[in-house]
């Protein structure tokens, strides 16, 4: 691998000055002059018919500017996929979760926009709520939309090899089960959106989202408008991770605020309306049966899984194919069966959440390789390694691993945590030891919506005066660094230092970028990246060998400046030219170069401004069955993790000990970044395993919809962690990178589940592992009440 001066390296995040000192602009920071502010009526019942809306008196009260509902916006449908459009903006004959959207009003300010809604006079007639997925899918339950049979939205029948008959190949058969609850994204700002109207009838949304584009496409239909009539802006965001990933109703609302009245109106969601809004992680309800043979061959997986999805159905067309798809890797495994049911309940809708999809899957089938590991007397990381796939291999249903660091992986969790040493020790009472392995897409490899649109272009353009390079993307930094990792992969080609870059993104004004969503920005925006600033660079050394009559390839952009390989060229008359054409430049450097800043203002004088463009579309991909589509992609991820827990067998609560993480990102631009969303994931993944979980009452309504009673991980409870970065170059990503993301929480989950057996001898069905759980588990394993 050729030596690199910025890539790999440990840069400080472009905007990490911005963010430490306040200066960073988020999207409830922003005011427009006469701007209002927007507020909304949501639903008290989770099911019910609206037999009588009223707004005469809100829309009496002073300083209210508009008061909408249905009647005034219409039922046009919307969603995430365009196979399942199932949302209006409001309520339009009946609701169907606490919190569904019924009313919204714009204020001269807050108070007033409040005291309005409390004027709206709503009566309801309420119908039984469907509360629990299996339930819904009963014959007889109440139908929640007239397009879901059984309340199915989606469904995924999928068989690979032949099960059935693989069963008489197994020397151990386990069949478990694994339940987890609904959660939050519980990030810390939440969803904000400031909208526009210009006197051409053309909208600026500014938002806190992961998905300029989608949103865009979206607001253009839902208001009729043309694609080119919105124009969707990414301020600073205070954290995504799934939830932020299409739009949202409160930014439809806002939009449709701003056109009734022809004034700017803000809206902020309250962290109540956050839980409310949801769509994060899903409710699964995973079984699966998995047979080895006695040397530790992995024979079949057969997979249930029904997903409670809540009232909508999101992201639940692709969370459900993602439930399955992806456990065709990282092991040989030759015979899979998938049967995957995601359900509409009157509960917030669920969507994409970090790890979308795949992670409670992942979960259970890595616990499952250690109880059969167990079984046949096989120490866990030997299974694994007996089974694990190589690079250039293909899964039993069409996955393409064009690399993978899996082996290597698991080898460093191993040996840095000492593996070996602490299992062949007998360890104190309630301490144990686990480890697990994860698998997840480095991108989408197609679009939400059916099209040949590049999944990303980015433009990068020189400053007509010289030196500064200015990159332009539509891409969406939402804390991850994507912003500094495209710098650094520009700064790389062109030569340069990387403050000479400056970064434009999250603006769908400048370029396409499909957004921040299943770990693709590093491999796909950052190959358009590297291919707009190799554009930059081929024509600034073009200009200068015809002026030096030499060949391009004779020439070097290195270090900030262009010498020409094994001698000197005739530089000096190229910089009396520029002295001469650039005032105000004093103090020449001296030498047998020319500095990037003269070589492209001399470029400029000869071709006129200096633009490079890239775009990304991965190659065809699929494979040859139906749904082959979701879960494909141009590289995958993979991890390796090993937990050592304490857990006290009097009280059940579990102490994390220490963790050792290994990844593989192909290729690291930015080290420290990596490390980051290595640690970021962890830290999830824990909250995930041992604290988050929504909690309802027995009428769907959110009972710890705020961030004092839905507990999520601090500083306080995070582990000593160790992280080992694997490069395995991956041949499809730019300089061989490839994700970090998302991938990295997927072991998580099961190397706890594992530790805690190790600690307690008891297998844990149900997520999260709090106090009460475990000691439940203890003393039902000891035969006790």
């Amino acid at each position: 691998m050729a030596e690199h001066r910025i890539l790999n390296t440990r840069a400080i995040k472009v905007d990490a000055a911005d963010k430490v000192t306040g200066a960073a602009v988020y999207t409830d920071d922003m005011a427009l002059p006469g701007m209002l502010r927007g507020a909304i009526l949501h639903s008290p019942l989770a099911h019910a018919r609206i037999t009588h809306l009223d707004c005469r008196a809100a829309r009496a009260l002073p300083g209210v500017e508009a008061v909408i509902t249905a009647a005034e916006v219409g039922d046009v449908k919307y969603g995430v996929s365009p196979a399942r459009y199932d949302e209006t903006v409001f309520a339009v004959d009946r609701v169907r979760y606490v919190g569904d959207e019924v009313a919204a009003v714009a204020a001269v300010d807050l108070e007033t926009a409040m005291s309005a809604l409390s004027l709206i006079e709503v009566e309801y007639e309420e119908l039984p709520p469907v509360l629990e997925a299996h339930a819904a899918m009963e014959p007889d339950a109440p139908q929640l939309h007239e397009e879901y049979r059984d309340n199915i939205c989606a469904q995924v029948h999928q068989h690979f090899g032949d099960v059935d008959a693989a069963r008489a190949e197994a020397d151990a058969i386990r069949s478990d089960t694994l339940t987890s609850k609904m959660q939050d994204g519980a990030f810390l700002e939440p969803q904000s959106a400031l909208a526009r109207f210009d006197h051409r009838g053309c909208l600026t949304m500014w938002s806190s989202t992961q998905v300029p584009h989608y949103v865009q496409r979206t607001l253009a239909m839902v208001l009729a408008l043309r694609d080119d009539q919105v124009r969707v802006i990414k301020p600073a965001v205070g954290g995504g991770f799934g939830p932020k990933a299409a739009a949202s109703s409160m930014e439809l609302i806002t939009c449709l605020l701003a056109r009734a009245t022809r004034r700017p109106v803000k809206t902020t969601l309250t962290r109540e309306q956050v839980f409310l809004h949801s769509r994060a992680r899903h409710q699964f309800f995973h079984t699966m049966t998995t047979g080895v043979k006695k040397d530790g061959t992995l024979v079949f997986l057969d997979h249930h899984n029904v997903m409670d999805g809540g009232a909508y159905s999101s992201f639940g067309i692709a969370s459900v194919y993602y439930g399955g798809s992806l456990l065709g890797g990282p092991y040989k495994l030759p015979n899979m069966r998938y049967e995957g049911y995601r359900v509409v309940t009157n509960k917030p809708a669920s969507g994409a959440q970090r790890g979308h999809g795949a992670v409670i899957a992942r979960a259970l089938f890595e616990s499952q390789l250690d109880a059969l590991a167990e079984e046949i007397g096989m120490d866990p990381v030997e299974l694994r390694m007996k089974n694990m796939m190589s690079a250039g291999d293909v899964t039993c249903n069409e996955l393409n691993l064009s690399s993978l660091g899996m082996a290597e992986c698991v080898q460093g969790v191993r040996d840095r945590s000492g593996w070996v040493e602490k299992r062949s020790k007998p360890r104190p009472t309630g301490r144990g030891i686990g480890m697990a392995c994860g698998f997840f897409v480095s991108g989408a490899g197609y679009p939400i919506y059916r099209s040949r649109t590049p999944h990303c272009t980015v433009v990068i353009k020189l400053a007509d005066v010289g030196g500064r390079v200015h990159l332009l993307s539509g891409s969406a930094d939402i804390g991850q660094g994507s912003d500094t990792t495209f710098a650094m992969i520009a700064a790389e080609v062109l030569g340069i230092p990387l403050d000479d870059i400056t970064v434009q993104s999250g603006d769908t004004a400048l370029t396409v970028d499909l957004g921040a969503y299943s770990s693709r920005q590093t491999l796909m925006t950052g190959h358009a990246t590297k291919e707009a600033a190799e554009s930059v660079r081929h024509q600034i050394l073009a200009v200068v060998a015809e002026k030096l009559d030499v060949p391009p390839e004779d020439l070097q952009l290195v270090d900030g400046v262009v010498k020409v390989r094994g001698g000197a060229g005739a530089f000096e008359p190229l910089r009396t030219e520029y002295i001469r054409e650039h005032r105000g430049y004093h103090d020449p450097p001296e030498g047998p170069f020319l500095t990037f800043r003269e070589a492209s203002r001399i470029a400029f004088l000869e071709r006129g401004t200096i633009v490079g463009v890239g775009s990304y579309r991965p190659p065809p991909l699929g494979g040859s069955y139906k749904g082959a589509a979701v879960g494909t992609s141009p590289a995958y991820g993979c991890s390796a993790q090993v937990v050592e827990v304490d857990v006290d067998l009097e009280t059940g609560h579990i102490r994390v000990e220490a963790m050792t993480d290994a990844h593989d990102c192909g290729y690291a631009i930015n080290r420290t970044s990596v490390e980051g969303q290595m640690q970021g994931s962890v830290c999830m993944g824990l909250g995930e395993a041992l604290y988050e979980q929504i909690q309802y009452g027995d009428r769907g309504q959110v009972v710890n919809a705020n961030l004092a009673e839905y507990r999520i991980p601090t500083a306080m409870d995070m582990p000593p962690v160790q992280t080992i970065v694997v490069e395995s170059h991956e041949p499809n990503g730019p300089f061989g990178a490839k994700e970090v993301g998302e991938g990295a929480i997927m072991p998580t989950i099961p190397a706890l589940l594992n530790a805690v057996y190790d600690a307690t001898g008891v297998r844990f069905d149900e997520l999260p592992l709090t106090p009460e759980r475990i000691l439940m588990g203890i003393h039902e394993d000891r035969g006790e009440d």
